[in-house]
């Protein structure tokens, strides 16, 4: 579980980065969340996008692919989601 100020300062980190999944009108399936995870074990941090024709709700989305990647959900702003999940091998990100 990540602190208020973890997740402040991964935030900040999250900021320039561009979205690297879409969620569109089928929503999240097995083969995103195996893609998620592999995503954030080599980059620890990542941003998803839901588009509009999404049918699911953005908190559903976001906590079927925490869940399923084992990750956390750093924020939820507008219809972007972030993701952290510290990796085994490519520890990038220290946490303060």
């Amino acid at each position: 579980m990540l602190t208020g100020k973890q997740k402040r300062y991964l935030r900040a980190q999250a900021h320039h980065l561009d979205p690297i999944f879409q969620v569109g009108k089928t929503g999240v399936n097995e083969n995103m969340i195996i893609q998620v995870g592999e995503a954030l074990e080599k980059r620890e941090l990542i941003k998803v996008s839901v588009l509009q024709n999404c049918m699911e709700d953005k908190g559903e989305v976001a906590e079927n692919l925490a869940s399923g990647a084992e990750a956390e959900v750093v924020q939820i702003i507008g219809n972007t989601i972030v993701l952290y999940k510290e990796s085994d091998e490519n520890k990038q990100i220290q946490l303060p």
